[in-house]
């Protein structure tokens, strides 16, 4: 067995402002779900009423990335891109904000309309950008195109080399690569299922191979000192180039099914933002009126 391996791939950064931003956004929402906030926040005066005005002019500022996607003339209001980045902050802070001005409860019933419907477009807009880093350059980055991924995934076969130490893995992974392709409903109008088919598939793919891995090195460890010295590093970089040719190889295949999908959860989004700001308006007039 021809013992030659790549160095090994660089590990993700464990922080990151996104993956901060997120940590303390759980623990607020940890902390708001387990404490008594009616204690200290009313939402009828003071700091709860604060975060009720804040929280719904933050909701109310998520149309303004829609405008400015639409409209040029409004490029004084700045980038399209930082709108962007902005709409998921927004989208994000202000439920924050009205959960505790709401003190994690429910109340009349003009409230529990706002509420629910802040916290539908909330979860719609998580759903959106998991579909839309599918289908672009990352979270901020151009659309994507289909050969573009393509002719990344082939790149990725060039690299077989750097596992020759396990030289029916390649064959493996081809034939992983082909039930990927064909896996999910071939009927355009059905498309939008296919990322899921597509993830469950790759995942038993991953899984098999992996498996296949452990075994393979297990077995050349007994037959060869060098591989049992060199077993974990060996056993490491196939998994990487692994779960690199399947990811590729993923996105290929699932590409058209996540576009579809992105269309529809368009098409869904935008009628609740507004159903949600009419809702809002709705209870701000019945709690100063009524």
């Amino acid at each position: 067995m021809a013992l030659r391996a790549e160095p090994e791939p660089q590990r993700r950064r464990l922080l990151s402002t996104g993956r901060l931003f997120f940590v303390l956004v759980a623990a607020l929402l940890y902390l708001g779900w387990n404490t008594q906030t009616q204690r200290y926040i009313s939402p009828n005066r003071g700091v709860g009423y604060t975060l009720g005005i804040v929280g719904g002019s933050l909701m109310l500022l998520l149309l303004v990335y829609s405008l400015r996607k639409r409209w040029a003339w409004l490029s004084f209001l700045g980038s399209t891109p930082g709108w962007f980045r902005f709409h998921m902050v927004l989208g994000i802070v202000g439920p924050l904000c009205i959960l505790y001005h709401a003190n994690f409860g429910t109340g009349a019933t003009n409230s529990n309309v706002a509420l629910f419907s802040m916290l539908t477009v909330a979860a719609s807009g998580l759903i959106g950008r998991y579909i839309y880093v599918h289908i672009h350059h990352g979270l901020y980055g151009r659309k994507l195109e289909l050969g573009e991924l393509r002719a990344g995934a082939e790149g990725l076969r060039s690299l077989s080399g750097s596992i020759s130490f396990l030289p029916e893995l390649v064959t493996r992974i081809e034939s992983a690569e082909q039930r990927l392709l064909k896996a999910g409903p071939q009927l355009s109008f059905l498309g939008f299922a296919k990322p899921i088919v597509v993830n469950l598939v790759a995942l038993e793919a991953r899984w098999q191979l992996h498996r296949y891995i452990r075994q393979a090195l297990y077995a050349g460890a007994r037959r060869s000192a060098v591989v049992a010295l060199e077993h974990r590093r060996l056993g490491f970089t196939a998994r990487c180039y692994v779960d690199r040719r399947l990811a590729a190889t993923r996105r290929v295949a699932g590409f058209e099914g996540y576009e579809r999908l992105f269309s529809l959860w368009h098409a869904l989004h935008i009628p609740l933002i507004f159903i949600m700001v009419i809702a809002a308006v709705i209870h701000v007039i019945a709690v100063h009126v009524y």
